[in-house]
C-alpha cells in the first residue's frame, strides 16, 4: 500500500497542516549561528504553540526537500513567477495562505477557521 502525503494524512486523522515553505537558511529551522533572528524564534514559538493543538506543521526547505516543493503544483509556480521573493510560502490544507513574508499566528488561526 502506497503511503500517504500529508495533506491524505491530515484527513484520514481529521487534522489540519500548516507547511512552510522556508528561504534558504544554515540549518533546517534556522536557529543557528551567534546570532538568532527574532523572525524565526517567533515562527518556532508559533510553530510549537499550532503542534500543541494538535496541528501539523511542516518545513521544507529547497535543498534538503526539493520534491515538497516540485509536488506542489501551486508552490512551485509561485516560486518560479517570483523566485527567492515568494519565499517563505504557507500553505494550509493545501491552500496559500501567505507568502514572501511569514504570518502571524493570528493570520494562521484565522486561516485554519476557515475565516480566510
Amino acid at each position: 500500500m502506497k503511503p500517504l502525503n500529508t495533506l491524505q494524512q491530515s484527513e484520514f486523522n481529521n487534522s489540519k497542516v500548516v507547511e512552510i515553505f522556508d528561504p534558504p537558511m544554515c540549518c533546517p529551522t534556522g536557529l543557528c549561528g551567534p546570532v538568532l533572528d527574532q523572525t524565526l524564534l517567533d515562527l518556532n514559538e508559533m510553530i510549537l504553540t499550532l503542534q500543541s493543538k494538535g496541528v501539523i506543521v511542516k518545513r521544507y526547505q529547497m535543498a534538503n526537500d526539493p520534491n515538497a516543493f516540485l509536488n506542489n503544483k501551486s508552490v512551485i509556480e509561485l516560486v518560479r513567477k517570483n523566485q527567492i521573493s515568494a519565499l517563505p510560502i504557507t500553505v494550509i490544507d493545501g491552500n496559500i495562505v501567505k507568502s514572501g513574508i511569514y504570518p502571524s499566528l493570528d493570520e494562521i488561526e484565522t486561516a485554519l477557521n476557515g475565516k480566510a
